[in-house]
């Protein structure tokens, strides 16, 4: 009977009424669930096991121990129902930041423009017909760009160094486009730690690329990206100056998209605490951006 009524409250009760905020039902009917079996057991259990209430008080303590016991049950049944659910609960919150968290991942890793994949294969393929300079250059940095996209974009976390190639290589094909007339220019100190230390793949190239898409390289004039690299204190700092093509936003809400948005979510998952970064908006149409990681400590 106790079992039949553990399965009662813990399969039903719990389930219909509690957890759906029906308190006053769940209540009510556990209340009820209480009163029947116990009813049930004074009733039946005497008769079947020739019980003697002759002794003073011993009713009284049969009654404490009827009622106790099918407390217990209810209690007992209706706790673990709950504490079940809210596990249940708290696991799906679990899988779904992770999924989350993928999803992200797979953002920056789509942040690559397949156009721009897609007319690098046209303009060497093109140049190949006339047997021109840039084509072996142009293939060995996309094969680096798709090597890194393939293999190096679906690891937990790579070297700032290989990190550091595939801006190169994007760099270097934007340059073959534009006939190496871009101004694009790199400031790496402290180059021999970039083997050392490792970060989440895609972090640094969304933010090359964002300043790519919105410094109006290759189509304004006087348009530029400097980027900078450096180790203060075992604080890995990068940071980007880029300026702001005509017709492009300025301002940080305009700027910054899902790409920041996915590289803050993934950098407060590894280094929650340990990061600091910021873009803003600089005087004569420039913009500034700058992502500080902290590794020791």
């Amino acid at each position: 009977m106790n079992v039949g009524i553990y399965y009662l409250v813990y399969y039903y009760l719990v389930p219909y009424f509690y957890l759906s905020n029906k308190y006053p039902e769940f209540i009510l009917y556990a209340l009820i669930c209480f009163l029947v079996s116990s009813l049930f057991r004074i009733l039946w259990e005497p008769a079947v096991f020739n019980m003697n209430f002759s002794k003073e008080g011993y009713h009284m303590g049969y009654l404490y121990s009827v009622y106790i016991s099918q407390g217990i049950v209810i209690l007992v049944a209706s706790f673990l129902g709950i504490t079940k659910d809210k596990f249940l609960i708290e696991q799906n919150v679990v899988n779904l930041g992770e999924e989350k968290e993928q999803l992200y991942l797979d953002l920056l890793k789509s942040k690559l423009n397949p156009h721009f994949l897609l007319n690098t294969l046209n303009n060497i393929y093109a140049n190949s017909f006339s047997h021109s300079e840039k084509t072996p250059e142009s293939i060995l940095q996309l094969s680096k760009l798709l090597q890194y996209i393939i293999y190096d974009s679906s690891k937990k976390k790579i070297s700032i160094a290989q990190e550091f190639s595939s801006i190169e290589s994007l760099a270097g094909l934007y340059q073959l486009k534009y006939n190496n007339q871009l101004n694009i220019h790199f400031e790496i100190e402290n180059k021999e730690t970039m083997e050392d230390i490792e970060i989440p793949p895609s972090i640094f190239l969304t933010l090359f690329e964002n300043a790519l898409k919105h410094s109006g390289i290759g189509r304004v004039k006087d348009s530029f990206i400097k980027l900078s690299y450096t180790v203060d204190h075992h604080d890995v700092v990068f940071e980007i100056v880029n300026s702001v093509g005509e017709g492009e936003m300025v301002s940080e809400e305009d700027h910054d998209g899902l790409g920041n948005e996915a590289i803050i979510h993934i950098l407060e998952k590894y280094y929650p605490g340990k990061f600091n970064f910021f873009s803003e908006a600089l005087e004569d149409n420039h913009y500034k951006t700058v992502l500080k990681i902290a590794f020791h400590g």
